[in-house]
């Protein structure tokens, strides 16, 4: 009997130790799967809340997706600056930004599913907004930053250092009765006047156009291009050529070209970012500059938003070095409580 009764206790032991093996595998299991769905959870609420980062507007909220841009071509330097530094702050957005000029720009913006902003170096046109409004497509104005429109003659040109208004519109108008230096001024050499400039798709050709020239018909044989960097080229090559651009190009050209100073009738100014204003010395040459936004885009797409709130919040931080004058705080300030009424 003792020995059956040992030989049934061991047999019990036996039992014990086996059950609580599989009792510790269970609960290992079970906490791996705990384990599992907690770093699940722990997962979407780091997606949700700890996993936010501060976006442009200030707000903790997590932006992603893409932004695209077109348009200006005298803006592109400082729109692609400021979606540069946006990026670095906001690594989940992608940001594109092109430069077709204005008109063209204005052309992809509204359409069904257009670019979500448009730069542009002028004023929407009553054509552009009648076609915003026949799409249904709500546009808010932002104006970005001040340009002064720049006469560029090549380094070697040290006769026409200096002009007035009226003697650089006679090189460009078709009637101005100018095809040489010495056509302005009898002491100017007897060569023919090479002029050059951006074409129709640009917001810069239509301010000269416009209100420079005040709807005049261009001189016949100008050189009109679609890239700027083109136009920089053709003045730096030729000591005859003459051409016009956003002061942001020849700020970054300055080693192959020369600013023309612009004598308004209390001397010769040039243009520089403590002259280009909308009531300083060169105001005459001066103009805003702008990025349209598309409302419904903003509207539907969080990190269009939160980008037009960044450029405005950032904007007069990087005009001055990318060749525009900035635009008083308390403009863009009024600019940035428009979008933030966006979020409501």
């Amino acid at each position: 009997m003792n020995f059956k009764r040992f030989l049934m206790i061991l047999l019990i032991a036996g039992l014990a130790v086996f059950v609580a093996a599989c009792g510790s595998d269970s609960e290992g299991d079970s906490g791996s799967d705990s384990n599992s769905d907690s770093g699940s959870d722990s997962s979407e609420e780091t997606s949700s809340e700890g996993g936010e980062s501060e976006s442009a507007s200030g707000d903790s909220e997590s932006v992603e997706g893409e932004v695209v841009i077109d348009g200006s071509g005298t803006v592109y330097p400082l729109m692609s600056r400021l979606a540069e530094e946006y990026m670095t702050t906001q690594e989940n957005v992608s940001v594109e930004v092109s430069r077709s000029g204005t008109s063209a720009g204005f052309e992809k913006f509204l359409v069904e599913d257009g670019t979500d902003f448009n730069d542009a170096s002028r004023l929407i046109k009553e054509e552009e907004q009648a076609k915003a409004e026949e799409l249904e497509i709500e546009t808010q104005q932002l104006k970005l930053a001040l340009d002064g429109l720049t006469i560029a003659i090549n380094p070697e040109n040290d006769w026409a250092t200096e002009m007035t208004p009226e003697q650089i519109k006679s090189i460009f108008l078709a009637d101005g009765g100018v095809e040489t230096w010495s056509d302005i001024n009898p002491d100017w050499p007897e060569e023919e006047i090479v002029v050059v400039g951006p074409n129709e798709n640009h917001g810069t050709y239509e301010f000269m156009y416009e209100t420079i020239l005040e709807e005049k018909d261009l001189v016949s044989d100008i050189n009109l291009q679609q890239e700027y960097s083109t136009l920089v080229q053709l003045v730096a090559e030729d000591p005859n050529a003459i051409g016009f651009f956003g002061f942001g190009y020849y700020v970054n050209n300055q080693d192959q070209l020369q600013a023309v100073s612009v004598d308004f009738g209390n001397g010769p100014v040039e243009p520089s970012l403590d002259t280009i204003a909308e009531d300083g010395e060169y105001a005459d040459f001066t103009r805003p500059v702008f990025t349209y936004l598309n409302v419904n885009n903003a509207q539907e797409k969080p990190q269009v938003l939160d980008y037009a709130l960044y450029v405005m919040n950032n904007v007069n931080e990087f005009a001055g070095e990318t060749g525009f004058a900035p635009i008083p705080e308390e403009e863009a300030q009024t600019q940035l409580e428009e979008l933030e009424a966006l979020q409501q």
